[in-house]
């Protein structure tokens, strides 16, 4: 496999990990926390929305949508579905028709940082995550579902 698809491949495994680590135990008042502009709920839609693009991208057939939230859990199950038909792309012998780098810059890159952006949210809305060595964690590629490794060392 191409050196950046694998690459590539090991960046939604981390978004994976980091993902996990932003929603899991989250109560269930923090989807609609409206603190500080768009809710988690919303936030985690247009995650969910850009893992479709970059999907859509790589097979040459690039479309947008914007979706409405669904439900907390439900929306968790999609975003997590999104990444994983992405990987399983990246994974097959299908050629990208799209660059790697745009991939990544685009989409994957504003997934992350939305990841962030959830992660701090968490602590204004009351019910902060656990920090974590994330040099540390056991991040595997192709694994880019919700199940992720526990925490090696965690703050």
């Amino acid at each position: 496999m191409d050196e950046k698809r694998l690459l590539l491949r090991h960046t939604l495994a981390t978004l994976a990990y980091r993902a996990t680590r932003a929603i899991e135990g989250a109560p269930a008042h923090f989807a609609d926390f409206a603190g500080a502009g768009r809710t988690p709920a919303q936030i985690l839609a247009h995650m969910g929305d850009l893992l479709d693009w970059a999907l859509a991208m790589a097979t040459g057939k690039p479309a947008w949508r914007d979706s409405e939230p669904l439900a907390w859990e439900a929306e968790t199950r999609r975003f997590f579905a999104a990444l994983g038909r992405f990987d399983a792309f990246l994974a097959s012998d299908e050629p990208l028709q799209a660059p790697v780098e745009r991939l990544f810059q685009g989409p994957v890159s504003d997934a992350l940082t939305h990841t962030g952006q959830l992660a701090m949210l968490r602590r204004l809305a009351g019910c902060p995550t656990r920090g974590e060595n994330f040099y540390l964690a056991r991040i595997e590629t192709g694994h880019a579902g919700a199940s992720q490794s526990a925490p090696v060392k965690t703050f």
